[in-house]
């Protein structure tokens, strides 16, 4: 083979390569905080399936007091999630790579029933989310859970 030509291929490896551990650097469990109160919300699975990826709430941090197994009663009525348990839901969805982001599918916030456009991508060793409903964003800080 020619030097030019194994230079081609080695890069060619590297770049898919690196495509697929980025992939996978973002599957797997997120601890959720509120951009708000900065306080950790839950603990979403991201997985992937089809070639998207997925999340779903495995965990909930609740309050002493609050329902600690709640169902969305915030969703529209007309939402498959209406009054479906939290906790196993899929709040994250059809999320398809674009570059080094992935981005393309929709998450629910079962804390209002409003889902958002959604764009996700690794910060160091966060996972940066932001939701949009028209051109307003609200951006979260995902962490890396045990």
């Amino acid at each position: 083979m020619h030097k030019k030509h194994i230079k081609f291929w080695l890069l060619g490896i590297c770049l898919t390569t690196s495509s697929m551990a980025d992939a996978q650097d973002v599957l797997g469990k997120w601890k959720t905080i509120d951009d708000e109160t900065n306080q950790p919300k839950s603990i979403v699975e991201i997985s992937e399936r089809d070639g998207k990826l997925y999340g779903k709430i495995v965990k909930l941090f609740k309050k002493p007091g609050e329902d600690q197994d709640p169902v969305c009663d915030e969703c529209d009525k007309g939402d498959p999630m209406y009054n479906k348990k939290i906790i196993g839901m899929e709040i994250l969805k059809d999320m398809v790579r674009e570059g080094g982001e992935y981005e393309g599918g929709e998450i629910l916030d079962p804390n209002n029933g409003k889902i958002y456009r959604a764009r996700l991508w690794i910060e160091g060793n966060d996972l940066k989310l932001r939701g949009y409903w028209g051109p307003f964003y609200r951006t979260q800080t995902w962490l890396r859970a045990q």
